[in-house]
């Protein structure tokens, strides 16, 4: 019997991370939404089944509510943080907590309807009703605190394990979900008096979770968010009048063309051509867009003592660590010829900045063994419509702060606010 429920909690994870990753993938074409509304409406099972259903396994007595549905749930907010950033992954977390305190505020004002039974024998069971609501409360409370958590150690990680994702992901869940463990089951054994040994087994079983998730989470970033060009398909026929439209020839050059040889950004010409639509479009729809500019320290040192056939292996390696740190709607261009352009439609200036430095971090770690290296950057950063209107102020603003991060000795990252400039800005 152990053997086929373990059997079925990993059908149950596949299950779940399968739909919610093919929505996640899907997000593109269908937003956000359809992604947020399923993440949400697990959460009401996810409780139910964490306060009355338990199974056995080997090592105890664990309820696959908190096993499968909440480490899933985890798992999927620090994909969604990987791919996107910060400013995405509160949404969710903000919905839950308000959706929840919302429905134990409107319990508490139901309760005094005169109620009548329009169906003999079934009246509303309230005492059901407020044990759930409470611990969905504190359920979400808690996932305001583990993400916020989360996020931070999993960018800690990153300075030892940057190349090893799987790892990192598995280091970070083991640690918020055995501190989640603890904190949910004491609001568990207060509300509905669970026994102590469902605990232990329930560690266990989370501990198990966080190895099953992280290889997921590593397979599907490794193998479906992987920044190339997409390789040809098949036409199908839902798609036969779309293709056969001038815009989506046109739209279909365009992609492949204004790209730089050597790194595989796109060049300075896309950006004159291209940033002024770009950074229009985000201003008409309401939407914050940030320009980050990254300019390399030094690097002329690079090709005069190793060559620039070794400098050249260096920015490609370069381009690709900063390629992989950026969300699907971000643009990355080489400006010239170690200096690198990002326009991040959608990101405010914060979360800029906190990108600015994860940015700057990640060079100094992956050159730190090249010849010459560690390498490190310089980065500007300024959003419109906070700082400019136009591509070109926004242009003009961010190397500006380039210059001063620059200028107040390199190897930082100056925004709108100068004072957060330095090595450890993220620390101040």
């Amino acid at each position: 019997m152990t053997l086929l429920n373990t059997a079925l909690l990993l059908a149950q994870a596949l299950v779940y991370f399968g739909v919610m990753a093919a929505l996640f993938r899907g997000r593109a074409r269908f937003g956000l939404g359809a992604f947020l509304c399923a993440l949400g409406v697990m959460h009401f099972l996810e409780t139910y089944l964490a306060s009355v259903f338990y199974i056995e396994l080997p090592f105890g007595i664990i309820s696959p509510g908190s096993t499968v549905l909440f480490s899933g749930k985890l798992a999927i907010i620090l994909m969604l943080y990987i791919r996107e950033d910060a400013a995405v992954v509160r949404q969710p977390i903000y919905g839950l907590l308000i959706g929840n305190f919302l429905m134990v505020a409107l319990v508490m004002i139901l309760r005094y309807h005169e109620v009548v039974s329009a169906v003999p024998g079934r009246l509303p069971n309230f005492e059901f009703v407020d044990e759930m609501g409470w611990l969905m409360v504190w359920g979400t409370t808690l996932l305001f605190i583990d993400s916020i958590a989360m996020i931070l150690l999993y960018e800690r990680l990153g300075t030892w394990l940057q190349r090893w994702p799987v790892v990192r992901s598995l280091i970070t869940l083991s640690v918020i979900l055995s501190i989640d463990q603890a904190g949910f089951f004491l609001a568990l054994h207060y509300v509905s008096g669970a026994p102590w040994y469902v605990m232990f087994g329930g560690w266990c079983a989370k501990m198990g979770a966080a190895i099953v998730y992280s290889l997921l989470v590593g397979a599907y970033l490794r193998w479906f968010e992987v920044r190339t060009e997409p390789a040809p398909v098949p036409m199908r026929l839902t798609d036969v009048f779309q293709a056969l439209t001038y815009r989506e020839r046109y739209e279909h050059l365009l992609a492949r063309s204004g790209r730089d040889i050597l790194t595989g950004a796109y060049d300075r010409g896309r950006l004159d051509a291209g940033g002024a639509a770009i950074v229009d479009t985000a201003l008409q729809a309401g939407r914050p867009i940030s320009m980050i500019i990254i300019d390399l320290d030094g690097f002329k040192i690079i090709n005069d003592r190793f060559g620039h056939t070794k400098g050249d292996d260096v920015l490609r390696t370069i381009a690709q660590t900063i390629a992989e740190s950026l969300r699907k709607q971000d643009h990355l261009f080489r400006y010239g010829g170690d200096e690198f352009v990002i326009l991040s439609d959608g990101l405010a200036h914060g979360s800029a900045f906190v990108l600015g430095e994860r940015l700057r971090r990640a060079v100094e770690l992956v050159t730190a063994k090249e010849p010459g290296g560690p390498i490190t950057v310089s980065v500007g950063v300024a959003t419109c419509p906070l700082d400019a209107l136009t591509v070109d102020r926004l242009f003009t603003v961010t190397d500006e702060r380039l210059y001063i991060a620059k200028h107040a000795g390199r190897n930082r990252v100056i925004g709108r606010d100068t004072s957060l400039g330095g090595n450890d800005a993220l620390d101040k």
